[in-house]
């Protein structure tokens, strides 16, 4: 017991972060399954429930969390999140721990109170609604064609900016490259697809920048 207990208390030491969650308790399974979504999408995680958001534990009170939990993740989440659940005893009081590991078939989307669905990614301790540009480079991890990439002049724009830039947004890109939107954003899935630039979602948006070992970049392809 005193091993369960330390494991748990261990965990929630470490605070709300990229890969782990609280829940003081489960009242609403949409709401879970954007945890579920965000964790599946991104790193994986575990979310621990009855526990506040401040680390006490106050135990789960019923049998119900887990049907929620179960919910959330097959009939909240499409398509449906593969999880695993350990229950333990934490100074007399039950803890739910769900594990969700990385997916292979991302995108995963949750389901909203209007009945949209919408995939998230998790950032820290938040989850952030995907982009198009994001849910596309997912789908095309899918594709095992291959990914080509022409390195003209919209791309060497970009990377000429981001070798003296942090980072560069869609808009930005598109006004310095004097292209459309949809051509910037075809770039930039291809880039990411194939490791030349990163992605960083945050509350104001998507950031791209260059990824540190790609200071020069030619024509590449992979497959």
């Amino acid at each position: 017991m005193k091993i369960r207990s330390h494991y748990i208390k261990a965990l929630i030491a470490k605070g709300e972060n990229q890969n782990l969650d609280f829940k003081f308790e489960i009242s609403d399974a949409r709401k879970i399954a954007r945890t579920l979504s965000a964790f599946a999408n991104t790193d994986g995680g575990k979310l621990l429930i009855g526990v506040k958001d401040n680390g006490v534990i106050t135990g789960v009170r019923t049998d119900e969390e887990e049907y929620m939990i179960e919910s959330a993740a097959h009939l909240y989440c499409k398509p449906k999140v593969d999880y695993t659940i350990r229950k333990w005893n934490v100074d007399g009081r039950w803890v739910l721990e769900a594990i969700i590991s990385k997916s292979k078939k991302r995108p995963h989307y949750a389901k909203d109170e209007k009945g949209k669905w919408i995939a998230f990614v998790r950032v820290a301790d938040q989850n952030f609604q995907a982009n198009r540009i994001i849910l596309k480079v997912w789908n095309n991890s899918h594709n095992y064609k291959g990914t080509f990439l022409k390195y003209g002049r919209e791309e060497k724009v970009l990377v000429t900016y981001l070798e003296k830039n942090p980072f560069i947004t869609l808009s930005k890109f598109t006004r310095i490259a004097h292209t459309t939107r949809h051509s910037a954003e075809t770039i930039l899935i291809k880039m990411i697809s194939l490791n030349i630039i990163d992605v960083q979602v945050t509350e104001e948006g998507a950031l791209y920048m260059l990824r540190p070992e790609n200071s020069h970049v030619e024509n590449k392809k992979t497959s």
